[in-house]
C-alpha cells in the first residue's frame, strides 16, 4: 500500500491542481465493477440540481453503476475501524462540469451497513442508504426494498486496458464530485492516481434501477473492473 505522501505526488494525470490546504479523508475503492449507460439528455437532465451542467461524450449523456467495497475509510490522522470503515457499496452517478471542473454527482448510494450508511450521511450529507449487500467473489448482490432496486451480477475480469478510449478516461478520471445540501451547492476535491482499467465480461446481470423516468434494467453500454484506488478527499467548499 501507498503512503500518502506518494499518491499526493501522483499528479501527472490529473486536469488540473488538488487544493493546497490539508485533505479531509482517506478511503479506498476497491475492487470496483464499473457499468456506464448511455441515457437521454433531457430525463438525466430533471434528476439534476439547478447550477450543476451536465457533462456530456460527443453528445452522450451517460449513468454509471458502481459496486465495490470501501475501505479503510478514516478522517485526518484517525485511524480507521473495520466495523464501520468496511463495507459493500453501490453509486449511482452522472457526470457534471462545473468552472471547467468535471466530476460527478451522486443519483442515489447505497451502503451494506446501516452505521456506516447512517454516519457517512450525516458527516458528508451525500446521498447514502442502507441496501441489503452480499459480495462473493466475483459475483454481487443488492436488493434495496425502499426504492425498489436490485443488483445480482456476476463477472470474469480479463487482461489490464493498455491503450484507454477517450470515452474510458473521461468516465473515470473526475477529480471533483458535487452535492446540493439545502438550497446550496457544493464541491468536494478528490484525489488519487490515475485509475488501473481491466477488460470485464458480465457473465449474469438481473438489475434493476428505476431512478426518475429512466429504468436501467438491461445490459451496460460499456463496461470496466478495477482493482481500486486509493483516495484523498478534502472538505466540501460552497460553489
Amino acid at each position: 500500500m501507498s503512503n500518502i505522501s506518494e499518491i499526493l505526488k501522483s499528479t501527472a494525470h490529473r486536469p488540473y491542481e488538488y487544493p493546497e490546504r490539508p485533505w479531509w479523508y482517506y478511503q479506498e475503492w476497491n475492487r470496483a465493477l464499473l457499468l456506464h449507460y448511455e441515457v437521454p439528455y433531457e430525463l438525466l437532465k430533471k434528476l439534476v440540481p439547478k447550477g450543476l451542467d451536465i457533462d456530456t461524450f460527443n453528445g452522450k449523456a451517460y449513468i454509471s453503476i458502481i459496486p465495490f467495497t470501501m475501505e479503510r475509510l478514516r478522517p485526518r490522522l484517525q485511524p480507521s475501524l473495520s466495523w464501520i470503515s468496511n463495507f459493500q457499496e453501490i453509486n449511482v452517478r452522472t457526470y457534471m462540469e462545473v468552472g471547467n471542473k468535471k466530476g460527478v454527482y451522486f443519483l442515489n448510494i447505497e451502503a451494506g451497513k446501516y452505521l456506516s450508511a447512517i454516519l457517512t450521511r450525516k458527516l458528508s450529507k451525500l446521498p447514502y442508504e442502507k441496501a441489503n449487500i452480499k459480495r462473493e467473489g466475483t459475483t454481487y448482490y443488492s436488493k434495496n426494498s425502499k426504492k425498489g432496486f436490485w443488483l445480482d451480477v456476476a463477472y470474469t475480469v480479463g487482461e489490464t486496458i493498455q491503450q484507454k478510449s477517450e470515452l474510458d478516461i473521461w468516465l473515470t478520471e473526475r477529480y471533483c464530485l458535487y452535492l446540493k445540501s439545502q438550497d446550496t451547492l457544493y464541491r468536494y476535491d478528490v484525489h488519487h492516481r490515475e485509475w488501473e482499467l481491466k477488460e470485464v465480461t458480465v457473465t449474469r446481470l438481473d438489475i434493476h434501477y428505476p431512478i426518475g423516468e429512466l429504468l436501467l434494467n438491461y445490459p451496460a453500454d460499456l463496461t470496466h473492473y478495477s482493482n481500486g484506488v486509493q483516495v484523498l478527499i478534502w472538505d466540501k467548499v460552497k460553489i
